[in-house]
């Protein structure tokens, strides 16, 4: 746009002509006069003033608002006009429009913007709170390029049978500085197991099924490890292979929790639809593909944690009998699940998938704990009505409850009971698993478990009793005696072990070493080893 100096010069010149229009003159002197005018009339201002000729006639705040609705903060530009003001007072002008038409609607908007950036700072700093939280991984150590080639060149078979063979000489581990011993049967086993897994396996992943039961994951909800893991699996580059012959593992990815939501029946109790449906889907695999029946299904896994996963299996015997299953659902007394060979897959309440490490960690201080120990929950199975029977409102140290009173939830939240507790009692419900033995881990309160033939979570490789206490439903009632009978230094072991072992139960927003997922698919890959023979030589 035309600048205030220009059209100065402007209007002056065309007064000059007007008034000299019709006298003789030396025009030659004129324009020369006319030049030098113009010039004038331009760098005076600019040395003279050295402020626009806007800001000596103009109300600055419009300004300051557009400022604010841009950054939302108005600390240097509004420090800035007051100095402006207060040394040239504003002179109003007939053609400026009154700000009182405008600043109301300008002062609104920079309101609702300082709102909108305050909001998003606070969910910056609790995704940085959360993000604190997790101990990082060390690296992964650099493969040489020989070793490598050699891997490369081997059959699935074979490079199964080579990763064997190192896990039964696995170096000797003494002090590793990211993984605790304690926690672990064998720490040596566990981490050359872990490191020929990255170094070797391969998935490949079916593309077959629709959505939302196959490819959709469910990232909510206490169901919410099925689809956690589906997520990273399909978005893996480390672990997925396109070509199948290049695969040791297939993987069925689907999720039972959407699976009972669209085909189940509500209120019919009949499992029967799903069943077919699972049957129908390993017929379709076996038919379209050769990889099924070279092996009759042993080296395909499925994850579900739905508790009717195992039921959606049973209409199919190479479903039900020989894939590696990775089931919440643990339980051996069914004749589904199979110690040895499927594994035993961590239940986790997740309640906003975009935070996961939400309420991580933050247990108090042992002495600064009030309660021995403590549960809340829904009245099913057969566990808990036996819990409530001989505790409820029994002993004050017990704080046992069904659903958490209104009352008393206002004073102190599920969380704070956990995170306040030095046991945190978790019977199983209408199934052997419960959600309950990882939140204890994530609120630091050491997991009290009475569930009878069930499978704790990567049993083949972790020792529960190093952190956590183990009591048969027959035990029930001498629960106090057995809590207290644990000497102070060794509940301050468990403890102490507990934070130790919470990372390997984390859903990260983006997988790490060690965490929940890779803990997931090292329990499988270590269970199709188990099931790989070596041949004599």
């Amino acid at each position: 746009m035309i600048g205030n100096r220009e059209i100065f010069g402007v209007v002056l010149m065309r007064e000059l002509l007007w008034r000299c229009a019709w006298k003789k003159v030396d025009w030659r002197k004129l324009l020369f006069l006319g030049v030098v005018m113009t010039i004038v009339g331009v760098l005076v201002p600019t040395y003279a003033f050295p402020h626009t000729v806007n800001m000596w006639f103009l109300s600055p705040p419009l300004a300051v608002s557009s400022y604010v609705s841009l950054n939302g903060s108005m600390q240097l530009r509004e420090a800035l006009t007051e100095a402006r003001v207060q040394q040239f007072p504003p002179v109003s002008a007939a053609s400026v429009l009154s700000p009182n038409t405008t600043v109301p609607s300008i002062n609104k908007r920079a309101k609702v913007s300082r709102t909108r950036n305050s909001i998003q700072r606070r969910k910056k700093k609790s995704k940085e709170n959360d993000e604190s939280k997790v101990v990082l991984p060390p690296p992964r150590s650099p493969i040489p390029p020989r070793m490598q080639r050699f891997i490369w060149s081997l059959s699935p078979n074979d490079a199964l049978i080579y990763a064997k063979r190192e896990i039964e000489h696995a170096p000797v581990v003494i002090d590793d500085p990211y993984l605790s011993a304690p926690i672990f049967r064998n720490i040596s086993v566990f981490k050359r197991s872990y490191e020929l897994m990255e170094t070797i396996l391969k998935v490949y992943i079916y593309p077959d099924g629709d959505k939302p039961i196959f490819h959709q994951p469910h990232l909510n909800g206490i169901y919410a490890s099925e689809g956690w893991f589906m997520k990273f699996m399909e978005a893996s580059r480390e672990f997925v292979s396109r070509d199948p012959e290049k695969a040791h593992l297939f993987y069925l990815p689907y999720s039972a929790r959407q699976l009972e939501v669209a085909v189940y029946v509500p209120n019919s109790h009949n499992l029967r639809p799903l069943s077919i449906f699972m049957r129908d889907y390993a017929n379709m695999i076996a038919a379209k593909y050769p990889y099924w029946n070279r092996t009759h299904g042993r080296d395909h896994f499925l994850v579900a944690c739905h508790d009717w996963g195992p039921y959606a299996l049973t209409m199919h015997e190479e479903l039900t009998k020989n894939t590696m299953k990775a089931l919440c659902n643990a339980d051996v007394s069914e004749g589904i699940f199979t110690a040895g060979q499927d594994v035993s897959l961590p239940e986790t309440t997740i309640r906003s998938p975009k935070r996961p490490l939400r309420n991580v960690g933050g247990g108090i201080r042992v002495s600064q704990r009030p309660i021995l120990a403590f549960f809340a929950g829904n009245m099913h199975g057969r566990v808990r009505p036996t819990l409530l029977k001989y505790w409820h409102n029994k002993d004050d140290d017990m704080k046992i409850y069904g659903p958490l009173p209104i009352g008393i939830s206002r004073k102190m939240t599920y969380v704070q009971h956990m995170k306040s507790s030095k046991y945190c009692i978790c019977p199983m419900g209408y199934e052997v698993n419960s959600p309950r033995i990882v939140e204890a881990i994530y609120y630091e309160c050491v997991p009290v478990i009475i569930a009878d033939n069930f499978v704790l979570p990567f049993n083949e490789v972790l020792d529960w009793s190093a952190f956590s206490v183990v009591v048969t439903e027959k035990d029930i009632p001498k629960l106090k005696d057995i809590l207290l009978a644990i000497p102070l230094r060794r509940y301050l072991t468990m403890l102490a072990n507990l934070k130790t072992v919470q990372k390997h139960f984390l859903w990260n927003p983006r997988p790490l070493r060690y965490d929940l997922f890779h803990m997931i698919l090292h329990s499988i890959w270590f269970s199709r080893l188990n099931h790989v023979q070596i041949p004599q030589s």
